[in-house]
C-alpha cells in the first residue's frame, strides 16, 4: 500500500495494472481493502487506484466539520496528485454519493460514472424520518466496540444468501473502522442532498443495483436513472448492498462491458 499527502491529510492507496485510469471509492464502513476483487480482476485493463478516504483504512482522520464537498476537493486533489488525469469513476454506497459530488464540484475530473448502490445523498434518497433513524443508529454504532460494531451493520449489507466467508470478511474490515472518520461520513452522507446536480450529469453513467438492496433499495436506482439523462441501469439479481465484494466477478464483468461501450 502506497501513502502520499493531500491538503494536510495522510491518504493511503492501493495501485495495480496497467491502462486507462480506473478510481474505486469504498462505502463508509470499509476501505480500499472492500475492492480485492476488482483490483485483481480490472488490472488486466486498466491502472486501478482504490483509496482510503480520510477517515478509513490507513489513511488519517479528518476534521470534524468534513463533509462531502471536503470529501470531493480531497478527492480530486488526489487524483491530481497521481497524474491520473480523468479517471473512469467507480463509487459504492457512500463513494457514489462523493462520486456525484466529485461531479458536482469538479466535473472535469470524472470521465464516467459508475454507481453501485448509490444514493444522491440520505437527504437526496430517502425519505426524512429514515434519515434521521440512520443516523441517530450509526452515531450511536460508532460509539461500540469493533466487533460490535460490525455486528450492527453487517446483516444490512449483504443478501441472505450471502455465504459465511464473504460476511466475515467483511466483517473485518469493518472492524478496524475510524470512530471519527465513521462519524465524518454518516453525517456526510445524512446532510448531503445531490438531486440538483443529477440532471447536469453529462457522462456516460452505469447504475448498478442489487434487487434484495435494503439500504439502497432499487426504487432509489432507479430515480438516479429517472434524473440522469447519460444513466443506464442495470439490476443484479440475488445480490444485495455490497455488491462488488458479495457478486464480484458479475460486478467486474458489468463495469467491463460499460466501460468497453464507451471506448475504454
Amino acid at each position: 500500500m502506497d501513502e502520499l499527502e493531500v491538503h494536510g491529510l495522510r491518504i493511503a492507496y492501493e495501485q495495480t495494472g496497467a491502462g486507462p485510469p480506473l478510481v474505486l471509492l469504498h462505502g463508509f464502513v470499509g476501505d480500499s481493502r472492500e475492492w480485492r476483487q476488482q483490483l485483481e480482476g480490472l488490472s488486466d485493463a486498466f491502472t486501478v487506484v482504490a483509496w482510503d478516504a480520510p477517515g478509513s483504512g490507513r489513511s488519517s482522520d479528518p476534521p470534524s466539520s468534513f463533509r462531502m464537498p471536503e470529501y470531493a476537493d480531497c478527492l480530486a486533489g488526489f487524483v491530481n496528485a497521481l497524474g491520473l488525469g480523468s479517471p473512469y469513476v467507480v463509487g459504492l454506497s457512500f463513494g457514489g454519493a462523493l462520486a456525484l459530488e466529485l461531479f458536482r464540484r469538479h466535473p472535469a475530473v470524472p470521465r464516467t460514472l459508475v454507481l453501485a448502490g448509490a444514493y444522491a445523498g440520505w437527504a437526496g434518497s430517502l425519505p426524512p424520518d429514515v434519515v434521521e433513524e440512520r443516523l441517530r443508529l450509526s452515531l450511536r454504532s460508532a460509539d461500540l466496540p469493533p466487533e460490535a460494531f460490525a455486528g450492527t451493520l453487517i446483516a444490512s449489507m449483504f443478501s441472505v444468501a450471502a455465504p459465511p466467508e464473504i460476511l466475515d470478511g467483511f466483517a473485518a474490515i469493518m472492524s478496524e473502522f475510524h470512530p471519527t472518520g465513521f462519524r465524518s461520513m454518516v453525517r456526510s452522507l445524512a446532510e448531503a442532498d445531490l438531486r440538483d446536480v443529477l440532471p447536469r450529469v453529462d457522462v456516460p453513467t452505469l447504475l448498478l443495483s442489487g434487487d434484495e438492496d435494503v439500504r439502497a433499495p432499487l426504487s432509489v436506482a432507479e430515480a438516479l436513472h429517472a434524473a440522469i439523462s447519460t444513466s443506464r441501469l442495470v439490476v443484479m439479481p440475488g445480490v444485495g448492498h455490497m455488491s462488488s465484494v458479495e457478486a464480484g466477478e458479475r460486478f467486474n464483468a458489468e463495469v467491463r462491458m460499460f466501460l468497453r461501450s464507451v471506448g475504454a
